[in-house]
């Protein structure tokens, strides 16, 4: 555990051991927020050709896209609103607005309504998430910060392992509508609750780091008595200059900025198409809540050991790894045609997934916009593909280019853990 850094009595004071209640409530707030997505992974493709009656896959996915889309472009506002009005009320606005979510999921009358719902959970999940994993680093400090954010991930896609998993038994014995998605009622109510009730502000503690940060910086670089280091001296990238480079010019940042992309697009495959695919395949509603739980749980624990393990190897193996894994896996989905295979092919993805996440997360901070794209982007493509040539042919495009991004990482990307990379 962390040992708290020096603080004013009464103040604020960082590490894991000092700030263990209110950690540990907000893993449990992030999982109420992986929840909320868990509802919707076993039905709502299947909501969208058996209740509303859509015929093509590309329409059917258009609720993956909304999603998408506006994760992307909330995650990339989340950090400026939690600095400018803090972070517990960027937290408590994502649960209000996942608040009608569940209730649009039950009563919509129109497949446009679970579009708009979906819009709504995109800013619930960038909002939330995000703060959340805010409020776990300023907690933590520097020194356990992997360790919190393997904590913060791990229990947020349990959930929605779990939800997913359980959706999927009450759909097969009450149907798709509403009783599933009670759930995510509950999660929403409890989420904002606990949000409003318990959980206390964090920005002091990153203004204290940022103190300290500040004070080391300064006894290093002015040791004399005459100067002290400004804030103003140290020179921040800007907005569109951090886009550019993890875009494009810096050939790790932008290698991993596809990789994450494309990592993303595999899991809108997942989540939209692939329920399709194996109810087609002939499984029940059950059975589909099953496969659809074990490729996240998979991906959630073990996250805990591909994390430090990425501390040791570096970086650039375990995405390179990663991301060929899953090309594997969704290879052997479109092969396969029944549970047991499919169930196998699930947990490869999630380890090759688990192998590249919160190792990207380790990698660099600044492509969340990209990666949260790729929802989008997986969603768009998949559904085009399965409407010309099939599911299964859907399936193979995406695992070609899954290894083709894994290639990329390869040949473009660096090392940049700097013990590994001193190798």
């Amino acid at each position: 555990m962390t040992r708290p850094a020096p603080a004013r009595p009464g103040g604020p004071r960082l590490g894991l051991r000092a700030n263990l209640a209110q950690f540990s409530l907000l893993v449990g707030v992030n999982a109420l927020v992986g929840g909320m997505v868990g509802q919707e992974r076993s039905l709502l493709s299947l909501l969208a050709t058996e209740v509303f009656g859509l015929a093509a896959v590309s329409a059917a996915l258009t609720y993956i896209v909304a999603f998408g889309l506006t994760k992307a472009a909330t995650n990339f506002l989340a950090g400026t609103l939690a600095d400018r009005y803090g972070r517990k009320p960027v937290l408590v606005a994502g649960w209000l607005i996942g608040l009608p979510v569940p209730l649009l999921l039950i009563w919509a009358p129109t497949w446009g309504w679970i579009v708009a719902a979906n819009i709504l959970l995109g800013v619930n999940q960038g909002l939330c998430w995000s703060t959340t994993v805010i409020m776990k680093i300023d907690l933590a400090g520097p020194r356990r910060r992997g360790l919190a954010m393997g904590l913060n991930e791990a229990a947020g896609y349990l959930a929605v392992a779990l939800t997913a998993y359980l959706t999927g038994l009450i759909a097969a014995r009450a149907g798709l509508r509403p009783e599933p998605f009670f759930l995510g009622l509950a999660y929403a109510g409890l989420g904002l609750g606990l949000s409003l009730q318990l959980v206390r502000e964090t920005r002091g503690h990153a203004q204290l780091e940022a103190q300290l940060t500040d004070a080391a910086r300064t006894t290093v670089a002015n040791p004399g008595p005459n100067r002290t280091l400004a804030a103003a001296d140290v020179e921040r990238p800007s907005t569109r200059e951090v886009l550019v480079r993890t875009s494009l010019r810096e050939p790790a940042l932008s290698a991993c900025s596809q990789a994450g992309l494309v990592n993303n697009l595999n899991d809108g495959l997942a989540w939209g198409l692939l329920p399709l695919l194996f109810v087609r395949g002939g499984l029940s509603v059950a059975q589909v809540g099953l496969l659809a739980a074990l490729y996240p749980a998979v991906w959630g624990l073990g996250q805990l050991l591909t994390g430090p393990l990425s501390d040791r190897l570096g970086r650039k193996p375990l995405i390179t790894g990663g991301m060929l894994l899953q090309a594997m896996a969704l290879s052997s989905t479109a092969l396969a045609g029944s549970f047991l295979p499919w169930a196998a092919a699930a947990i490869l993805l999630g380890v090759g997934t688990a192998m590249v996440y919160p190792t990207l997360l380790a990698a660099i901070s600044d492509y969340r916009l990209w990666r949260d794209t790729g929802f989008a982007v997986g969603a768009l493509l998949a559904g085009m593909v399965a409407d010309l040539a099939g599911l299964e042919a859907a399936v193979w495009v995406v695992a070609v280019l899954t290894a083709a991004s894994g290639v990329v990482v390869a040949v473009r990307m660096y090392e940049t853990h700097p013990a590994a990379a001193r190798a």
